[in-house]
């Protein structure tokens, strides 16, 4: 419609209105599939594995920047009784983060002994999983975002929010961190004290009611 005169437009339309018709030309668009993305080698096909949510990480199966988490913790049972499970999230909004900056937040986690989440696409992309180490092809890639995803005992948790605030101060990109744990029977958590204790706010944010857990 972009090419037609609008003032012929507007009057043929009036017309046909009054007679109870329509007039829709062929929009004048761009036609489908006219941009297409390009073919990305290794290792800038990191990128859309961790900045497209609709890219399935060839590593994991799975979609978007990491795991269900403890969304199905009820089926999955990763984080057990007296554990807690942790995602540290970089680059969201819209900042991004470079894989040499995340590998600086895994190796300072690995130093306190944590357990890195095997499922995670980071973990697939770690040289050493003990270490926390990434692949030195990746380092210097820039991604949208990513999240790392490990589990501690809870008599860990200071350790670990005290490292994870002490690393991110030395990033040039956002982080954030979220915790978990089972809930006692009551509705409380043991965890809740120790955050508080900590200095950190929270609110709790997403509550597995156990419904789909198998009969």
């Amino acid at each position: 419609m972009e090419k037609l005169n609008p003032m012929i437009v507007q009057t043929l339309g009036g017309v046909l209105k009054l007679l109870r018709l329509r007039f829709d030309p062929e929009p004048d668009v761009c036609p489908t599939s006219a941009i297409t993305p390009d073919e990305l080698a290794w290792p800038r096909v990191v990128r859309r594995a961790f900045s497209d949510p609709l890219v399935t990480h060839e590593s994991t199966g799975v979609h978007g920047r990491g795991t269900e988490e403890v969304k199905t913790n009820d089926v999955t049972r990763r984080v057990g009784t007296g554990e807690v499970g942790y995602v540290v999230e970089f680059g969201r909004p819209t900042v991004g983060v470079r894989f040499r900056d995340i590998e600086t937040m895994t190796r300072a986690l690995a130093g306190i002994g944590i357990e890195f989440e095997p499922k995670n696409p980071v973990t697939h992309l770690m040289s050493d999983v003990k270490t926390g180490k990434l692949r030195d092809d990746i380092l210097d890639e820039k991604i949208l975002s990513a999240i790392v995803e490990f589990k501690t005992r809870i008599e860990t948790v200071p350790a670990v929010l005290s490292k994870v605030d002490e690393v991110s101060r030395t990033l040039p990109t956002v982080v954030a961190i979220g915790v978990s744990t089972r809930c006692e029977k009551d509705g409380g958590s043991a965890l809740e004290p120790v955050l508080a204790a900590e200095g950190f706010s929270f609110v709790r944010g997403k509550t597995n009611l156990g419904l789909g857990r198998g009969v």
